[in-house]
């Protein structure tokens, strides 16, 4: 399916692995260009240069989104690179420890804030004008499905996540009048590093295996199955595309039907 996004160009944060990768690389086989950024040169590369495969031009740069001074240079290069500012934003990086509330210290909630949730609203910032200008642009956001349950381990995501949610439709309103969108994808239960890390507390809190929690993790989800990055990824692509021109301000959960809260 053609999804007319050839010739634009793509910034993803958290881009070298995950669903930021995925979400890259669909996007790449839709003609996108697209620059990565994340902490790590040797997954950088890679990522590109399967980016690359797709037949399009990718950009790959080192940068700490915990600190303004990294995102402005990241976009800033990526921007110079690829001969003008991004058309599409997916705003993707984010860490997070996983532990219950009593472990958590201030540090550890003020790194996930600015990692993930001022992260977004910076980049979100530092995008807008080349959007604005074009009036074009579309900007997703990914959260995740402890903006909508209570997660014991998992206390930082919920409330950062919410963040995201709520950043989203504030920023949609205000941008909807240029032709720009601000959507958002909450993931399920995504076989990530991350989560993997958050099987293995789990197990060891619990005395299993990590076997055991995903056995007992798939049997909580309606689908009969763990998410995948694609998934993720063609969310992102549908919110990018023509098929979604009208439809902003809105967070849409990839979960296999697990969530079990109603949104109206």
């Amino acid at each position: 399916m053609d999804f007319a996004l050839q010739g634009k160009t793509a910034f993803v944060t958290g881009g070298s692995r995950g669903i930021g990768k995925a979400s890259a690389l669909a996007l790449a086989e839709q003609g996108v260009d697209v620059a990565i950024c994340g902490r790590t040169r040797e997954t950088l590369d890679e990522a590109a240069g399967e980016i690359e495969a797709k037949g399009v031009r990718a950009w790959a740069f080192e940068a700490d989104v915990s600190r303004l001074e990294d995102i402005q240079r990241f976009v800033a290069s990526a921007t110079e690179a690829a001969g003008g500012g991004a058309d599409i934003l997916v705003n993707n990086a984010v860490t997070s420890i996983p532990a219950p509330f009593d472990e958590q210290t201030d540090e550890d909630w003020q790194y996930h804030i600015n990692v993930k949730l001022m992260a977004y609203i910076r980049c979100a910032r530092a995008v807008l004008p080349h959007m604005r200008e074009k009036r074009w642009g579309r900007i997703v956001n990914i959260g995740g499905m402890t903006a909508r349950i209570a997660a014991p381990l998992r206390v930082t995501n919920g409330i950062v996540n919410a963040g995201v949610a709520n950043f989203t439709k504030q920023l949609s309103g205000q941008v909807a009048g240029q032709n720009i969108t601000v959507n958002c994808v909450h993931p399920g239960f995504t076989l990530t590093e991350r989560m993997l890390k958050n099987f293995e507390r789990r197990a060891r809190d619990a005395g299993v295996t990590v076997e055991d929690i995903t056995t007992q993790t798939v049997a909580t989800i309606p689908m009969g199955r763990m998410i995948e990055s694609r998934d993720l990824a063609n969310t992102v692509l549908y919110f990018c595309s023509p098929l979604a021109d009208i439809v902003t301000g809105q967070a849409i959960a990839v979960d296999g039907g697990s969530g079990e809260a109603i949104n109206y």
